[in-house]
């Protein structure tokens, strides 16, 4: 089977860098719709779907493979190398920004920059580490989600959209989820909300922009705090915005931001 087919990558625009866009649990590509059409006529754009989500070929999830964030790593190192493409720009959103990062750590020559959407090293508290949660908290949503996906999902998903003033995005946010193979979900959630990255940052050599929304569930403002000032070289764009997803609900604000970095860049 081909990585296009595996991942349901999709490519447009012509320009000379390529920018890579990779969504965040429990989503596929369509949550770029607000950010990525922005891009096109200056960059080639791509758009593809973690194994397991999407329309990505669901008989190649092997759960041995993604039980840590390293199996997502290596696909988007395939498809960066099945593109044929100079180094590119990676955007990734919340769990993707950290599977982006472990790629780029892995062949920092393959990147030009890392733009982190609402990325969360660990998402439970560590003595001065504040990630947002207890272990118990975790450990309860995902027995919650264990036992009911589908009720967990059309309660959690508008919680973590956020933007009160915008309830769609919450309704569209809570098709995705339900759209995702349970079985699937529960497995990846495991791994997403266990995960801890922690050590890996101050490995990281790829140019790095960190975006955070000023009120967000999931990764609070320390969370951003704290990659910024672990990651060498990083920068940090606070988003006013309520909610983990500020591609969808303060597009403008985060398409403003990737564009003041890459022009400082010079890309």
């Amino acid at each position: 089977m081909s990585i296009t087919t595996r991942n349901n990558v999709h490519i447009a625009g012509e320009g000379r860098l390529t920018i890579v866009f990779a969504h965040g649990f429990g989503c596929d590509q369509n949550m770029w719709h607000s950010l990525a059409p922005n891009f096109e006529s200056r960059y080639r754009t791509v758009l593809f779907d973690l194994v397991g989500s999407g329309e990505s070929d669901l008989a190649t999830y092997d759960r041995r493979k993604y039980a840590s964030l390293d199996g997502y790593a290596s696909d988007v190192l395939e498809i960066v190398d099945e593109l044929g493409a100079d180094p590119v720009i990676y955007v990734g959103h919340s769990v993707s920004a950290m599977i982006g990062m472990l790629a780029a750590i892995r062949a920092p020559e393959r990147f030009l920059a890392n733009i982190m959407v609402g990325p969360s090293p660990s998402f439970i508290n560590d003595g001065d580490y504040v990630g947002g949660f207890t272990r118990q908290d975790i450990q309860n949503l995902l027995d919650t989600l264990e036992a009911n996906y589908l009720g967990w999902s059309s309660t959690m998903a508008p919680a973590i959209m956020g933007a009160p003033d915008q309830p769609a995005l919450g309704e569209e946010l809570t098709n995705s989820f339900c759209r995702t193979d349970p079985d699937i979900a529960k497995h990846f959630a495991r791994v997403t909300f266990l995960a801890d990255h922690r050590a890996d940052l101050s490995r990281v050599t790829t140019p790095t922009l960190v975006i955070q929304s000023n009120d967000d569930l999931l990764a609070p403002m320390a969370v951003g705090e704290y990659l910024h000032r672990m990651i060498p070289g990083s920068t940090l764009s606070v988003v006013k915005n309520v909610g983990h997803c500020p591609h969808l609900s303060a597009p403008c604000a985060s398409i403003d931001a990737i564009e003041r970095f890459l022009a400082a860049l010079n890309h």
